[in-house]
């Protein structure tokens, strides 16, 4: 039930694996500190690298880069099966009306407030309810929807989309980047 720990002053002591005197001790006693050495730590008022960290694993305050992002969408990290990007929505702007018929979407708010709208035609968005901070939106596949920022400031949020839904490294600056991306795929 309890994994054996050579240091616990309850149990045995066993030299050959005394992870007391290596020198990478915190690994072992306090796994919030395993990753001092990680390129893309940082302490929380800190700027986290934003970019796509493709299929590399990868561990980060999720809430800090969420909020630290000022684009309209950044991609953070795709793998095979899933992809998180990063949102920031305006004032008074909207994700754009849109469905995604092989990909489940999962839309969490980090900061701000947003009406959400789904249906099953884009001329029927039947479902609408309000969002806020900490709120989370599930959009099944084949599913339209869209969600509009009802704040006073910009709408921060982290989506995950399984399967990934845009190519690796997706940069969309502003709202408009995105929609030309979209109509003039190569």
């Amino acid at each position: 039930m309890y994994r054996y720990h050579p240091c616990h002053p309850y149990q045995g002591h066993n030299p050959t694996h005394n992870y007391c005197n290596n020198q990478n001790w915190s690994n072992y006693l306090n796994p919030h500190y395993s990753s001092w050495n990680n390129t893309n730590w940082s302490r929380y008022n800190e700027n986290l690298k934003l970019t796509d960290y493709g299929q590399r694993p990868l561990v980060l305050n999720i809430d800090q880069a969420t909020k630290q992002n000022n684009t309209y969408r950044t991609a953070l990290w795709t793998g095979k099966h899933l992809q998180v990007t990063l949102m920031s929505i305006n004032v008074g702007d909207d994700i754009g009306l849109e469905v995604h018929p092989t990909t489940d979407q999962f839309i969490r708010i980090e900061q701000g407030q947003g009406l959400v709208q789904m249906g099953d035609s884009k001329d029927n968005l039947d479902f609408q309810k309000m969002a806020y901070d900490d709120y989370a939106i599930m959009i099944p596949a084949g599913k339209w929807h869209n969600v509009t920022n009802m704040g006073n400031v910009p709408l921060k949020v982290y989506v995950i989309y399984a399967p990934p839904e845009h190519p690796y490294g997706t940069v969309h600056e502003t709202k408009a980047d995105a929609m030309y991306a979209r109509y003039n795929k190569g």
